[in-house]
């Protein structure tokens, strides 16, 4: 979701039903992939979710970067090609982690 500014301020995810989420990153303690991804907020409250945990990290990389981006313009360069690599890190480890049956 997009503020009047256009800035990335929280990041959408979906519900098991199809309806759409937004929840601020900050507030995630941690995630599970247990089979459904369930996210745990600080408040204790807990969130099962379609996507991913790295999809949900990626977001949560892409929505930081946007931060600093905007506090910090003369770093943008540097930022965009952090979260790339930091997204990519993600994605192979999540790849090579066994899943389930």
């Amino acid at each position: 979701m997009r503020d009047m500014r256009g800035f990335l301020n929280m990041i959408d995810l979906t519900r098991l039903n199809g309806s759409p989420l937004v929840v601020n990153c900050d507030l995630i303690k941690y995630g599970e992939a247990a089979p459904d991804t369930v996210l745990t907020l600080i408040t204790g409250e807990k969130l099962v979710v379609l996507e991913p945990c790295s999809e949900i990290a990626r977001r949560t990389l892409e929505y930081r970067a946007s931060v600093l981006r905007t506090a910090w313009p003369e770093g943008a360069a540097s930022l965009s090609a952090k979260t790339a690599h930091d997204a990519q890190q993600i994605f192979q480890q999540a790849s090579r982690e066994p899943t389930e049956s």
